[in-house]
């Protein structure tokens, strides 16, 4: 599975993306991000409100209770604000 991670999500993190091998526990988008925050630091400053994280799957904007499939690119992005 393909991660992407876009503006402040991506400093926290300290990267633009990476490939993962998600764990047979990760099911849904929440569960995915549940298991990021684990994986260190900068993953959990940025997912320590995960409800306000928006995230697409395979370019389609999702909710959290969303089924990940297995080989898909998932995008992690900040909440949004229009002007």
């Amino acid at each position: 599975m393909k991660l992407v991670y876009f503006a402040w999500v991506r400093e926290r993190i300290g990267r633009g993306s990476e490939t993962i091998d998600k764990p047979d526990s990760v099911v849904t988008v929440a569960d995915l991000l549940a298991w990021l925050a684990e994986r260190g630091e900068g993953y959990a400053a940025a997912l320590v409100r995960p409800e306000v994280i928006r995230v697409a799957i395979d370019h389609e904007h999702v909710e959290h209770d969303t089924p990940l499939p297995d080989d898909c690119e998932v995008a992690l992005f900040p909440p949004m604000t229009g002007g």
